[in-house]
């Protein structure tokens, strides 16, 4: 016989466990189902930071939400006394009429945000650790910050669970079922019923939702740690989060923490993924040529051999743009999906949203753009 609640979470990342929280502390009887134990290297929620910024150049309709997840993630840091959220600012660089620049900028413009473009004498002056170009144009916003991704989830476990919210990990789900009276979750252990369902399978969502006619890509992702030279250390330590759109493709890295190394990834790029439960987790010479030569070409005393990766996983939309919204076939299925290596930094903010389709069928937040609808056609 089925066990039953009145609401089931597939998937425990950064938009899940949040949503468990989210459930639970509205007094639904909840359930969290991972196939893995989170926090945990396997998906796409981990490697220790994830940033979280205004300068939005993938769409200016992100602004909103990035303002309440903000206050959200502060909220949560307030609820369980963890350090999750850390301010810094934010510098990008780029041609200007590239979409990094140019969408940042749009952004900016159309929310009167604090986010202005930034003379090259002052980028020399107070960025010395950033080797620029001639013809770039240079972008700083002054409050953005980086989140400790993986306290992120276990504090969104922990509010979960001192809420009443059940998991079980380590079990994969093998099919689910819905219908006018509820949905049905048959996993390798046991099968669950409950009133509602909520998606949030981030690299699985494909496997997940194969009845939907939306196109999830899942790509492979390289995170690379670097050892810092002890003459532009304190500068990487002080300094901001950095993006710069070059014409190999969109690289991003971190402050230096810890033990004075910093971490890299390109935010373009990666190989398609066919099966998330076998990627290849090795690191090759083509991981390490774009980002050796990212370093060389931006970044002053970095060295370019990698003494530490990570290997995870982006699900993308054919337009990178979020889906948050009902099941088009089952009302009492909500969805997250397709969060395309950007979205850990809503996960406060999406879940609420979920929360609100889930028990009211409908969210006051601005979300959509994020429907389903746009794929109409």
């Amino acid at each position: 016989m089925a066990v039953t609640f009145d609401c089931i979470v597939l998937g425990l990342g950064g938009v899940g466990s949040a949503t468990l929280a989210a459930l639970a502390r509205r007094g639904v009887r909840v359930l969290g189902i991972d196939r893995f134990s989170p926090p945990h290297e396997r998906g796409s929620s981990h490697g220790d930071t994830r940033t979280i910024r205004r300068a939005y150049y993938e769409h200016p309709d992100y602004i909103p939400l990035v303002q309440t997840a903000f206050q959200n993630w502060r909220k949560l840091e307030a609820e369980t006394g963890r350090s999750l959220l850390t301010r810094r600012e934010l510098f990008l660089a780029g041609p200007s009429e590239g979409e990094a620049i140019s969408g940042t900028l749009e952004s900016a413009r159309l929310h009167d945000l604090d986010i202005a473009e930034i003379p090259r004498p002052e980028v020399e002056l107070r960025f010395p650790h950033f080797r620029i170009r001639p013809d770039d144009t240079f972008v700083h916003e002054r409050d953005a910050g980086f989140l400790r991704v993986e306290a992120c989830i276990q504090a969104h476990l922990d509010v979960a669970s001192k809420q009443g919210a059940e998991t079980r990990c380590d079990e994969p789900v093998v099919e689910w079922s819905a219908d006018g009276r509820g949905v049905r979750v048959r996993t390798a252990r046991n099968e669950y019923a409950a009133d509602r369902l909520a998606v949030t399978a981030g690299a699985w969502a494909a496997q997940v939702l194969r009845d939907l006619d939306v196109s999830l890509q899942v790509r492979r992702k390289v995170l690379t740690w670097h050892a810092v030279g002890q003459e532009h250390r304190d500068a990487f330590r002080g300094g901001p989060i950095y993006l710069f759109d070059r014409p190999a493709g969109v690289f991003y890295g971190f402050p230096a923490l810890g033990d004075d190394s910093i971490k890299v990834g390109e935010h373009t790029g990666g190989c398609d993924v066919p099966d998330p439960t076998d990627i290849d987790r090795e690191l090759h010479p083509g991981d390490i040529q774009p980002i050796a030569e990212f370093l060389n070409d931006c970044l002053y005393g970095v060295d370019p051999v990698t003494i530490r990766q990570s290997v995870c996983m982006h699900t993308h939309t054919p337009s990178a743009i979020l889906v948050v919204d009902r099941h088009p076939n089952h009302p009492n299925v909500v969805i997250a999906a397709g969060l395309s290596g950007h979205g850990f930094k809503f996960a406060p903010v999406l879940a609420s949203a979920l929360a609100d389709l889930s028990l009211e069928g409908e969210s006051a937040l601005p979300i959509d753009f994020l429907k389903f609808s746009r794929f109409s056609g």
